[in-house]
């Protein structure tokens, strides 16, 4: 037997003796089975919608990881990207141009509680961050609309082929433009001495 908080005792299938309608209470605690089952609704709610809400997993951008490299015949692009770290992914593009550095850039691609962010500094300048708006299996892409700079989107894109392809869009002098890089695993680098 049990004693529901209003102090009468009370089973948890039995009704009252007054011959009123049964109140079913949760045995032990003594709180009703209705209210309980709702209760237990809306915090599985709320777990659902937190665990929606939550960054997501850098593992997801394993495929990134490794040295990607396009060669144009004009210029060489080199973007290198560490493995996930359950906080970080490292990495970094470099452009040559008859063999010197014609630009480079160090890139972070960062999960924090208030999600994952594409981190761009281009010569080494202050970070811009970019905002993950979708991931799946084979394409990120992130977002800055209100960037002053011209880029607004930049997307990574996993190819069949087994190319990658980063395509950077946004608009520069009120007109909008979208660019592709396409490119293929570099071979394993050999260090000479």
């Amino acid at each position: 037997m049990t004693i529901s908080f209003n102090g009468a005792p009370d089973s948890a299938f039995a009704s009252h003796a007054s011959g009123h309608r049964a109140r079913t209470v949760f045995p032990i605690i003594g709180v009703p089975v209705k209210a309980t089952a709702a209760l237990l609704v809306l915090a599985c709610t709320c777990a659902n919608a937190a665990d929606s809400q939550k960054p997501a997993s850098l593992e997801r951008f394993a495929w990134l990881s490794g040295s990607w490299v396009l060669d144009d015949g004009s210029r060489r692009v080199e973007e290198i990207w560490s493995a996930p770290a359950t906080d970080m992914l490292i990495g970094m593009s470099r452009t040559l141009r008859a063999g010197k550095t014609a630009s480079f850039e160090f890139l972070r691609i960062v999960a924090r509680d208030d999600g994952v962010f594409y981190v761009a500094q281009p010569r080494g300048k202050p970070p811009v961050e970019f905002r993950l708006q979708s991931l799946d299996e084979m394409q990120a892409v992130f977002v800055n609309p209100g960037h002053a700079d011209h880029l607004r989107r930049i997307v990574y894109r996993r190819n069949v082929d087994g190319t990658l392809t980063a395509t950077i869009e946004g608009v520069d002098g009120g007109k909008s433009f979208a660019e592709d890089y396409v490119y293929r695993r570099a071979a394993a680098h050999k260090n000479e001495p």
